[in-house]
């Protein structure tokens, strides 16, 4: 399994766009329905910081993830934003959990 964070900050003017790109990929993760990749996204209280987990139970579902067209549009249009905070990923690596992620 491999397991990332995210972290970024996007101006004001950029937070519904935001949201709205990371709907897209959510939506379309749904329709490919792959039980290989859980991601969940986060607005954080200062309204315009986000966080992304992502996992993934092998390489073959991080490829579909980053091949998947939605994902790509959402990551060029968070760039040419200019965010306040880039992205910034951290992996992460399981130390227990009350449930099973795969």
């Amino acid at each position: 399994m491999n397991a990332v964070k995210v972290q970024y900050t996007v101006k004001a003017e950029y937070v519904e766009t935001n949201k709205a790109n990371i709907q897209r990929v959510m939506a379309d993760l749904r329709k490919i329905n792959n039980p290989d990749i859980k991601y969940s996204s986060f607005l954080l209280d200062d309204g315009k910081s986000f966080v992304h987990l992502v996992m993934r139970a092998n390489d073959e579902a991080q490829k579909t993830l980053g091949e998947l067209p939605s994902f790509q549009e959402f990551q060029r249009q968070l760039r040419e934003s200019g965010p306040e905070v880039p992205p910034k990923a951290e992996d992460l690596a399981l130390v227990g959990s009350s449930w099973d992620f795969f």
